[in-house]
């Protein structure tokens, strides 16, 4: 299992991290009917709806299932559903590459030549992460982005001039936030249910042309063992660059052997690390 175990340096670094701050607070209970909410969304989301692929670099601190992270990811997505990961390694060959498109997602481990095949990303990713996003996911995260229900009315609520509050599905829910009255809508945060029923929220700040540049992931009524918080911060941001459909496929190579969800699991870069305490 070396390509498991050469997870330590990447992606397990025991490190100060900041994740510890408070979580921006948002706005619950009944509110009142928005009229403005299918407006004040279209202005929140217009700007990363038109992206058509984006990548950048990403780094990764926080903690997930009681053990620190850090990471370097390369990431690439392009609507509806795909996705590229691949682990940096300070040498050599990545320590991961994960593609998905859809409901499918292989993940290849080049320094131990393992690969899983033909995965739910979400659940390919919550093995080796912690963290349960499906390939859909990673693009909206990553863009800052969420689009209205696909049927029936838009159903939102607004507390006071500066909150409004959009249903998505799933149970999930999108925050739009605008500084004043007279400011533009921001989407702010989202809470997602994954098709695991392990709800997640992303927080945006740090936005730069409309895009944010630090995006925080935190669990939500997860239980302790498989509760995180991660800290993502983008950076090297490209958008609308055409990306090959090659993107999100891996080559195998010859002689690559299986690895299944619960050897990740067991083996991978959260069952052989200390606890983030």
């Amino acid at each position: 299992m070396r390509a498991l175990l050469a997870f330590a340096p990447v992606l397990m670094v025991l490190t100060s991290v900041a994740c510890g701050a408070s979580l921006v607070r948002l706005p619950s209970g009944p509110g009142f009917t928005a009229q403005d909410g299918a407006g004040a969304l279209q202005q929140a989301t217009g700007p990363c709806l038109a992206i058509r692929t984006l990548t950048a670099e990403v780094a990764v601190s926080g903690s997930a299932d009681g053990h620190r992270v850090r990471a370097r990811l390369t990431a690439g997505v392009s609507p509806p559903a795909s996705a590229r990961l691949e682990a940096v390694a300070p040498f050599g060959q990545p320590v991961f590459i994960f593609v998905a498109t859809g409901t499918d997602a292989t993940l290849l481990l080049p320094r131990d030549n393992r690969v899983l095949e033909h995965g739910r990303p979400d659940e390919v990713l919550d093995a080796l992460t912690g963290v349960p996003l499906g390939a859909a996911d990673l693009h909206d995260t990553l863009t800052g982005c969420a689009s209205a229900p696909a049927s029936g009315p838009l159903q939102a609520r607004a507390f006071g001039d500066l909150w409004r509050v959009v249903a998505a599905g799933h149970d999930g829910e999108l925050y739009l936030h605008r500084a004043d009255a007279n400011a533009s809508w921001r989407l702010v945060a989202v809470i997602v249910r994954s098709s695991s029923g392990r709800p997640w929220r992303a927080d945006y700040s740090a936005f730069q042309d409309n895009l944010p540049r630090a995006i925080r992931l935190t669990s939500v009524a997860s239980p302790a063992s498989g509760a995180f918080d991660l800290q993502l911060s983008l950076s090297q941001v490209e958008v609308n660059v055409p990306l090959a459909a090659d993107a999100f496929r891996v080559k195998i190579p010859a002689g690559a052997g299986p690895i299944t969800l619960e050897e990740l699991r067991r083996s991978g870069p959260l069952a052989s690390k200390t606890d983030a305490r």
